[in-house]
């Protein structure tokens, strides 16, 4: 069993959550509508078509953060030192990358020179913004929701990023 915090406001809620059981309970099998499952039962927008990435800004609760194409949440995984993802196995199941099959795109407020890319260690091609790889979180099942900000998971802390590719503390 994996112990998560949550920091809410500013109280501090401890959950235990077996993710093996969420992993189990749900598989992760893609769907026509062009975006796959996870976990949860939420989706992430799929990028099989062999269009490129695209990394925007747009409006949450937070205040302006990096989105994908559709306005989902883009994060930064602490753990990331460098250009190189830390997150693969099951930590990606819950942390999905954003990928690409092309080179990524900068959408409105994005910086086109902060945008690049990395190889996973599955062999996809993770975008990155500012150094930093990009990643979903599956608690977000819209665009717009921020639910994996600040969260400390798989060794390191969650944030969404800013357009100038810094991280956003926690509450904005």
């Amino acid at each position: 069993m994996r112990r998560i915090t949550l920091l809410i406001g500013a109280g501090l809620i401890a959950l235990a959550a077996p993710l093996a059981i969420a992993t189990a309970v749900v598989g992760c099998a893609g769907s026509s509508s062009g975006y796959s499952s996870k976990p949860n039962g939420s989706t992430v927008p799929a990028n099989d078509s062999g269009d490129a990435a695209i990394v925007g800004v747009g409006q949450t609760s937070l205040g302006p953060v990096l989105v994908d194409g559709s306005g989902r949440t883009l994060y930064r995984f602490e753990k990331d030192t460098n250009t190189a993802s830390t997150c693969d196995g099951e930590c990606a199941t819950f942390w999905p990358p954003l990928v690409t099959t092309g080179k990524p795109l900068a959408g409105d407020g994005a910086l086109a020179s902060k945008l690049g890319t990395t190889e996973r260690t599955d062999g996809k091609t993770e975008v990155s913004y500012n150094g930093h790889p990009l990643y979903y979180y599956v608690g977000d099942t819209k665009a717009g929701d921020t639910t994996g900000q600040g969260l400390d998971l798989f060794g390191a802390e969650w944030n969404a990023l800013s357009a100038a590719g810094t991280k956003i503390e926690a509450g904005g």
